[in-house]
């Protein structure tokens, strides 16, 4: 290919590289997508011959640890694990395509962050029999680049200790009695769960709550796991943001700590997706196919997390949730982290989650 007053080595290479990559995720595809009898025999082979699969995931170490000794007993693949914030890891992702050294396979996250790879060409669509276990929820708009793996709830956290049952806050409008004020605490970064409960109240009353609420004395502290000790620790009696699966942890490591759903009740949808240009494609596909298969989701049960599959009953699945849609970070972000700041922040910038 020649262009005219343009045609320069470096522009040759990168034509070639695109050539390559273009070809290469077409390979790729068309191993996402097979569907013949010897599918799974296929799959396997070729993920045991690729050696490993590389996972970009926020889920901590040692959630993944279980995930990988069960994946790796059972299909002799090593699972690479490099976990970062979802912000971090689709800005690693964007440099490495650009760098044309694409490293992940799969990633998974929050669903504003693995939509923002969707938006951005790094992923694939794929199909697995495990799609037919997952509830039309898992797929945002019908795409089938990512599901959804897991859901987290919102709840209200609290130290049994400092708090009686009789006591719990009923609503969030109970939050604003003044007893509460300067025992609340609240993830200082938690921007989409203000945003999404903001629209959900209404945005104008919703914003007139808040201003109310940013007058309680709040304990703000950087993520929900921090917020979560200071509950257990009685440096707070609640927390208004609390991650269910953290509450949950706590308790079962003998924290005196407890949970309750607020109306309305939110959630953060987490998802996974196989990478367009993938280096080992039948090791990523092999990987999310477990992820989202009964085993996995079972899995994933067990670290008190919400899974997807309908197939993996759990009581927290039949309770009254609203999933978080992730336009309002990647759309409607800016406004909200003014608001927040405005609110909370003293109009400092919001850190980002760890």
């Amino acid at each position: 290919m020649k262009t005219a007053g343009y045609d320069t080595p470096m522009l040759r290479a990168l034509i070639l590289f695109l050539g390559i990559a273009g070809a290469a995720a077409g390979a790729n595809r068309d191993i996402y997508m097979y569907q013949g009898a010897d599918r799974e025999s296929r799959l396997v082979a070729g993920a045991r011959q690729e050696g490993r699969v590389v996972l970009y995931s926020t889920m901590g170490v040692q959630d993944v640890r279980a995930l990988a000794a069960a994946f790796e007993e059972k299909y002799s693949v090593k699972l690479v694990h490099w976990r970062g914030s979802g912000e971090k890891i689709v800005q690693r992702a964007l440099a490495e395509a650009r760098a044309g050294r694409d490293s992940a396979d799969v990633f998974e996250g929050s669903l504003p962050r693995i939509e923002a790879l969707h938006r951005q060409n790094l992923l694939e669509d794929f199909y697995t029999p495990a799609f037919a276990e997952l509830p039309r929820i898992a797929f945002l708009r019908g795409q089938r680049q990512y599901a959804a793996t897991r859901f987290t709830l919102f709840v209200l956290g609290y130290n049994t200790q400092l708090v009686k049952p009789a006591e719990l806050p009923s609503s969030y409008e109970d939050l604003l009695d003044p007893r509460w004020s300067g025992q609340l605490a609240m993830a200082s970064t938690d921007v989409l769960w203000f945003a999404a409960l903001v629209k959900a109240m209404g945005e104008e009353k919703g914003l007139a709550y808040f201003r109310r609420l940013a007058a309680m004395r709040l304990q703000l502290r950087r993520g929900h796991l921090r917020t979560a000790q200071l509950v257990a620790s009685g440096g707070a009696a609640l927390a208004i943001d609390a991650y269910n699966n953290n509450m949950d942890r706590l308790k079962k490591e003998g924290a005196p700590v407890g949970w309750k759903l607020l109306a309305p009740t939110l959630a953060q949808a987490h998802a996974a997706g196989v990478a367009r240009h993938s280096r080992r494609p039948h090791a990523a596909l092999l990987f999310t196919e477990f992820l989202l298969s009964r085993e996995g989701q079972q899995l994933l049960k067990n670290m008190d997390r919400i899974p997807a599959s309908r197939a993996v009953n759990t009581p927290l699945s039949a309770l009254p949730y609203q999933i978080i849609d992730p336009e309002l970070a990647l759309d409607e972000g800016e406004k909200w982290r003014r608001l927040w700041s405005e609110l909370f922040l003293d109009g400092k910038p919001v850190e980002r989650a760890e």
